[in-house]
């Protein structure tokens, strides 16, 4: 034992009698998990996804976010439940969703528009003003088993303007729904009020037949996960997605 821990458990062992609530460190409280459908991030993850926590999936554009969301997204409507995707730069392919196995009548898809449909104090909305509103409104809601919130396709100058009591205010009402709240983007937005976070990055494509994507390699390294039972470095694993049905162009 170093000095300085020789030290501390002294401290302790002299004032633990007079100041007890000081010393009690709190239980380790293990969420329940939502798999992600993909067997090698499930083992990276111990499990899945925190259920009534936010995580954070990021990388660069083609990294696997979509996949992992949508794997995530298919393993909860097809147990039964409901899922919303807030899709922020309206990208969502309906039926690259179906394909990846989501059950669309179950999906509550809300797309955002730079339509003109609101205005506060003459300016107008934009689609991440929209995105946040709506998410508010759905995990008030409650009854989602999950919510993917994507902001891919927002540059990281403007996600990073979305304020911290945002976050903090999905991650509470993430908790009291028990909804897993999905963040999707270029770099890490919520910081301290996500549970996990993914780093992803893109490694290689497979095809079929040379034209046909059929998977798509994504390396994603574990930066944070509060979930853990005990502090363990970061970690990192390449795993497959199902990639949407489309053909590629040589």
């Amino acid at each position: 034992m170093s000095s300085a821990s020789l030290l501390r458990a002294q401290i302790e062992t002299a004032l633990s009698p007079r100041f007890a609530a000081g010393f009690n460190r709190p239980a380790q409280v293990s969420r329940p998990l939502q798999s992600t459908g993909i067997e090698a991030l499930d083992g990276l993850l111990n499990g899945g996804f925190p259920i009534g926590a936010v995580s954070e999936l990021f990388g660069p554009e083609c990294s696997g976010r979509t996949s992992i969301a949508l794997s995530l997204v298919a393993q909860v409507t097809r147990a039964g439940g409901a899922a919303a995707w807030i899709d922020v730069g309206d990208a969502l392919d309906p039926e690259s969703a179906a394909a990846c196995g989501v059950d669309l009548p179950r999906l509550l898809w809300v797309r955002c528009s730079e339509a003109e449909t609101k205005r506060a104090r003459g300016k107008v909305w934009s689609r991440l003003d929209q995105a946040l509103r709506a998410a508010d409104l759905v995990l008030q809601a409650g009854g989602f088993g999950a919510v993917v919130f994507d902001m891919g396709a927002v540059a990281p100058e403007h996600a990073l303007r979305v304020p911290l009591a945002s976050w903090f205010r999905f991650r509470q009402a993430a908790e009291r729904t028990q909804s897993t709240f999905l963040l999707l983007s270029q770099t890490s937005c919520a910081k301290s009020c996500s549970a996990v976070q993914l780093k992803l990055d893109r490694v290689r494509t497979r095809q079929e037949g040379g034209k046909v994507l059929s998977g798509l390699q994504f390396q994603a390294e574990l930066v944070r996960d509060r979930g853990a039972v005990w502090k363990k470095p970061a970690a990192s694993v390449a795993a497959w997605g199902q990639a949407a049905p489309w053909v590629s162009e040589r």
